[in-house]
């Protein structure tokens, strides 16, 4: 299940953010900036959601809101015990759906160079490289998917 992040989500948000990230930080030689976003603010403006299980557990998050004509996908993990169940996928799904109910046609995203995973993922679903520079210290890929 997918809802809209409430208050109390926080410390799961950004504790999931802390664990799924973890594995960058010594490969970028700092936080990449998903672990340092401010989550209480972003939640109160509507652009967090969370996954859970049948049971409410939390599984995972994601950020995104409209922005010049797209919707940005700003952040998404999926808690490492959660991984590899498609959570991540289903999130971002989320995303696109929403955009297109909203009337949006592109889903606009960037990530570091350095995470080769999320580079991988993002080209198999469907999403196309447009863009790498350096911003804020971070080297980023950016990707857009048309839907329509």
């Amino acid at each position: 299940m997918i809802r809209l992040a409430e208050k109390s989500d926080e410390p799961d948000i950004r504790n999931c953010a802390e664990r799924a990230y973890a594995r960058y930080v010594p490969i970028i030689g700092r936080k990449p900036a998903p672990m340092i976003a401010d989550f209480t603010t972003q939640i109160a403006a509507g652009m967090v959601y969370v996954a859970t299980d049948e049971n409410a557990t939390f599984l995972g998050f994601i950020v995104f809101y409209p922005k010049d004509g797209y919707f940005l996908l700003e952040n998404v993990a999926v808690l490492p015990s959660a991984a590899g169940r498609g959570v991540g996928k289903m999130l971002i799904s989320f995303c696109e759906k929403a955009a297109r109910q909203h009337g949006v046609a592109a889903v606009h995203l960037y990530t570091n160079a350095k995470m080769k995973d999320n580079l991988a993922m993002y080209s198999r679903l469907g999403y196309v490289k447009v863009a790498q520079r350096t911003e804020e210290g971070f080297n980023r890929v950016y990707f857009e998917k048309n839907l329509t």
